[in-house]
């Protein structure tokens, strides 16, 4: 790998003049010097550390995409669906405006901080926050943010969210309008506050409307991955009363579905079931799986455009955006009063 050792070398110059070429500090430098040293950076596809050129230019161009893991959620950053997609656009997005993005799980406010100040970030956009000693810490950053799918209420807060409450309410309501009664809510750990508890309330609300308990031991929780969702479908199979499932997640979903298959059980023949997010997976399932739409596209630009607002120390109308939920009918819910 070329270093700047090399390319001053090839070029006849000090390091100190390539580092200043590279960080855009030209005036000292001859204009036939500055063309010589980018043809053999452009040659040997040179790329200057992205830290580095931030602390050199007191300016950042390194917008961080933070998952804070607690101990209730202990999974993969990018093994779901849906955060792969949300990244996907936020990439995407600040791409076009000359910024770069880095990806981390982060555990405690000590790491956050610990990052923030090592890649001089220039904003975060940070999913699934408490308004907790976590929350404080983002605050004392100093550094425009945004809270993604976060019930943190604070009037400088910037933040992009969904209509979870209905969306676990229509997904409910739909299998309750199609005969089912024992539903099954299966998600990862329910955190008050947080995004899993506003879906579950829903389920409650559409439950409540049909005049059916709330039974508690219809909830069951399990890791948002593939592996896991598989061992809750086996589960699941040795329950003939549960006849419906909401999932949280099509992810969850999918992994239910296919551990249902494993011992038998067809769906919707035996089982119905509703996902959550609308991603890939719900439309590679066999048969495809009925779903409430979210749009990930839309809520990662609108992130990044709230956060190149900040930079850009622009007026912004709206610091809170709750983004619309609908439900995707496929072939996952089979009416059971129907013979």
């Amino acid at each position: 790998m070329v270093t700047l050792k090399d390319i001053a070398a090839e070029a006849g110059v000090s390091i100190t003049t390539v580092s200043n070429v590279v960080h855009n500090r030209k005036s000292r430098v001859s204009p036939e010097r500055v063309k010589k040293i980018w043809e053999i950076i452009e040659r040997e596809h040179y790329v200057p550390s992205m830290s580095a050129r931030s602390l050199a230019n007191d300016h950042s161009s390194i917008i961080g995409v933070i998952t804070h893991l607690t101990p209730q959620n202990t999974g993969s950053t990018m093994g779901d669906p849906f955060l792969s997609a949300f990244v996907e656009s936020i990439e995407k997005r600040t791409r076009e405006e000359g910024y770069y993005v880095m990806v981390r799980a982060v555990e405690d406010a000590g790491a956050l901080e610990a990052i923030s100040r090592s890649w001089h970030l220039a904003g975060l956009v940070l999913t699934g926050m408490f308004q907790d000693d976590f929350f404080t810490a983002t605050l004392n950053l100093g550094i425009p943010f945004v809270l993604i799918d976060s019930y943190v209420h604070h009037p400088d807060v910037y933040s992009v969210g969904l209509e979870d409450e209905k969306g676990g309410y229509l997904a409910t309501k739909h299998l309750l309008e199609n005969g089912h009664r024992a539903i099954a809510f299966t998600s990862p750990s329910i955190r008050p506050g947080g995004v899993i508890d506003q879906r579950l309330q829903g389920y409650r609300r559409a439950l409540a409307e049909y005049g059916v308990a709330f039974d508690p031991s219809l909830v069951f929780t399990q890791e948002i991955t593939v592996e896991e969702g598989k061992k809750l479908g086996r589960q699941l199979s040795e329950k003939p009363e549960i006849t419906g499932i909401f999932a949280s997640a099509d992810i969850l979903a999918a992994g239910i579905m296919a551990g249902l298959s494993e011992r038998g059980v067809n769906v919707p023949r035996d089982k119905s079931i509703v996902g959550f997010d609308d991603n890939y997976l719900s439309q590679l399932t066999i048969p495809g799986l009925t779903t409430v739409h979210q749009d990930a596209d839309q809520k990662g630009i609108l992130a990044t455009d709230m956060i190149l607002s900040q930079l850009r120390h622009e007026e912004v109308e709206q610091k809170k955006i709750i983004l619309p939920v609908r439900l995707v009918e496929r072939g996952s819910v089979r009416n059971v009063t129907e013979k």
